[in-house]
């Protein structure tokens, strides 16, 4: 699939996640935009999943270490075939599967439970390590948020991975500036990335990560080394008065804002 077409339908999975958040009352709309042109690129183009066989041994693996976007993801999964459409009007609904945060156990093509933060890039070590044991092809794919990568496990992950020579692993960065509360350049900023990286013996690739033509060929990059996209993004993608701003890690728009962030994201479709 082209870049245009992948354009096309993270523009449409842009709007389906809004109406969810707005129907729903809850949800982290700005981290979803900011996800949702890689989760695109890596569903429609990249990975090698299988909606009908989810567990197929062959399968790539993705983890969303950024569980509390799960939104976004149900709403990729759905858009693949991995589960109906129709049922991402039940997000946060009593019982349903589609919860806060994603669920291996309840929801097709969630690799693993993800939330607590600097969980989901260990696993995804521990995955890419397996597959070295047991001479499986698979690539292993997880994207973390920038303001997670304050949590040290992430960096015991990032040695390790350096140390096992898992040139099966590829971690993105989802680097939008902000986490709740706060600009990353007032917390404990970590950025720049990629010397960091490097230092441990990582390969890393920067990109503007709302840009197709760049997400592309730095996912489907191989090398000898663990490789770490730093993903550039915008808070709120593609929304206007959300874009690049704090306030809308987690918050729902009203009914005005609603109208005109439908038209901002229908305008790009």
């Amino acid at each position: 699939m082209q870049p245009n077409d992948l354009d096309r339908i993270a523009g449409e999975i842009r709007l389906r996640d809004l109406k969810a958040v707005f129907e729903a009352g809850a949800g982290h709309i700005g981290g979803e935009m900011s996800a949702i042109d890689i989760l695109t690129a890596l569903y429609f183009r990249v990975l090698r999943v299988f909606p009908q066989e989810p567990k197929r041994p062959d399968r790539d693996r993705f983890v969303l270490s950024k569980g509390h976007v799960a939104l976004a993801l149900y709403v990729t999964l759905a858009k693949r075939g991995f589960i109906p459409e129709d049922e991402i009007s039940t997000f946060l609904k009593p019982h349903s599967r589609l919860n806060g945060h994603p669920n291996c156990n309840k929801v097709p093509g969630v690799e693993t439970n993800t939330g607590p933060l600097g969980h989901g890039l260990p696993v995804a070590v521990g995955m890419a390590k397996a597959a070295k044991l047991t001479g499986a092809k698979f690539h292993t794919y997880v994207m973390t948020g920038d303001g997670e990568m304050q949590e040290g496990s992430n960096w015991e992950a990032i040695a390790s991975a350096a140390q096992f020579g898992l040139d099966n692993l590829t971690l993105i960065i989802d680097h939008n500036r902000f986490q709740q509360g706060a600009s990353l350049s007032d917390t404990n900023n970590l950025a720049p990335f990629p010397s960091k990286l490097e230092a441990f013996g990582w390969d890393v690739t920067e990109i503007n990560g709302n840009a197709m033509d760049e997400i592309v060929p730095a996912l489907e990059k191989r090398g000898n080394s663990p490789h770490c996209i730093v993903a550039h993004t915008n808070k709120g993608q593609g929304i206007s008065f959300m874009q690049d701003t704090v306030d809308w890690h987690h918050r729902v728009p009203n009914a005005e804002q609603y109208k005109i962030a439908v038209a901002d994201l229908s305008e790009a479709i």
